[in-house]
């Protein structure tokens, strides 16, 4: 463990123990807590809140420095396997750079039927790195079941949309009764297009020691990450992905909603009533998700005999705990306590299930900004998921 590790999981344990220390204090003393209590007590957990993001995102980028340390490695003694493929790794180099090829360079770039619109391929070894952070920046698409195609009409699956009857005793001699409920239907998943532009100082691209990929790779995962995190959670379902957060009868319905039992904030029976809701096969699988304003607030529940049902972790990389089920926390998850909204969700995000086009198309963009001596880097590629089965999902909505 690092020493700024060490720090920052002090700090954030010194803040959840004064935090609780203010609460004990004041039941101790059979009163409400004061308002500059509760003050205290607010800005201590606003801080342990930040401070396990911090952490978070140390020990992401820690785990990432690391690997980008083993690929350097293993990049310096291995190279392409092919002569094709080496001559492809230096054009695409070459390409961001200077943004210009020789006319082998070229032939070794450019895509058959995108040549008018001037659309490369990147080298191999780049796109599956792209697609890989992107994953690691979105934890719920690490929660989710995901499929890939390169088919512009996209995937369907099978769906049973109504069961076979219950079977009954018969008497002897008599024939078996027909069943009329048995019926199929079709869940089809389609790739909608998402872009993203990335602008990069052109003296940067030609500087030495700068590393052109790594800039724009880390900038598109990073709007990919936000995108997707977002069309997973509230997307409409037209034209993009159907979120977690949209009741929608091709998703998750309203019958698997759970009402708190007041307006702003939870209660321990609404604990209880929201991951009992679930059946047992689904419980095993299932985590809690919230924005981080709503984990503040089941922070402070305490069952019957006092003992607080939000469990902090004081593990690196671990996630908190809460009725013995893992809590992640996103900052698009709904929000707002008021009447009829969506604050959180209790579910198997496994199924909820994403889909991924394999084509990635990057396109340089050397004279569109160049009166602003930059270079433009679009990218373009497909993606889609929605909940597939409605009731491994259990929506939270205000009272």
């Amino acid at each position: 463990m690092s020493a700024k590790l060490r720090e920052m999981l002090e700090k954030r344990n010194r803040s959840v123990t004064e935090a609780r220390a203010l609460v004990d204090k004041a039941e101790a003393e059979k009163r409400e807590m004061s308002a500059e209590e509760t003050g205290q007590y607010d800005a201590l957990l606003k801080d342990a809140v930040n401070l396990r993001d911090s952490i978070d995102r140390e020990t992401r980028l820690q785990e990432e420095e690391r690997a980008n340390a083993a690929a350097a490695a293993q990049n310096a003694v291995q190279k392409p396997s092919t002569p094709d493929a080496e001559l492809r790794s230096v054009a695409f180099r070459n390409l961001l750079r200077t943004g210009q090829l020789t006319a082998e360079e070229q032939r070794a770039l450019v895509t058959g039927s995108d040549t008018g619109g001037g659309f490369l391929n990147a080298p191999q070894e780049f796109v599956p790195r792209l697609i890989a952070a992107v994953k690691n920046m979105t934890f719920l698409e690490g929660l989710t079941t995901g499929f890939t195609t390169t088919n512009v009409n996209g995937l369907g699956f099978p769906t049973l949309e109504t069961d076979v009857d219950d079977f009954s005793m018969i008497t002897e001699i008599k024939t078996a009764p027909e069943d009329s409920a048995l019926a199929f239907g079709k869940r089809e998943f389609k790739a909608h297009p998402s872009s993203k532009l990335i602008k990069c100082s052109d003296a940067m691209l030609r500087a030495d020691g700068i590393d052109p990929e790594a800039i724009v790779m880390d900038r598109v995962a990073y709007k990919y990450a936000i995108l997707k995190e977002n069309k997973y959670l509230l997307g409409t379902g037209n034209q993009e992905p159907l979120g977690l957060f949209v009741a929608s009868a091709k998703g998750i319905n309203t019958d698997r909603d759970i009402t708190l039992a007041g307006t702003t904030d939870f209660t321990a029976d609404d604990i209880v009533n929201i991951k009992y809701n679930m059946k047992a096969q689904y419980m095993t699988k299932s985590s809690w998700l919230f924005n981080r304003t709503a984990v503040a607030k089941l922070a402070k529940v305490k069952d019957g005999e006092g003992r607080y049902l939000f469990e902090l972790t004081d593990k690196i990389g671990a996630l908190d705990n809460l009725k013995g089920s893992p809590l992640y926390m996103s900052e698009y998850v709904p929000n707002t306590f008021t009447t009829g909204l969506y604050v959180g969700m209790f579910a198997d995000f496994s199924w909820y299930w994403t889909l991924q086009s394999l084509s990635l198309r990057i396109k340089r963009l050397n004279e569109l900004f160049a009166a602003t001596r930059q270079v433009g880097f679009l990218f373009d590629t497909e993606f889609d998921g929605m909940p597939v089965l409605s009731e491994a999902f259990t929506r939270i909505k205000c009272l």
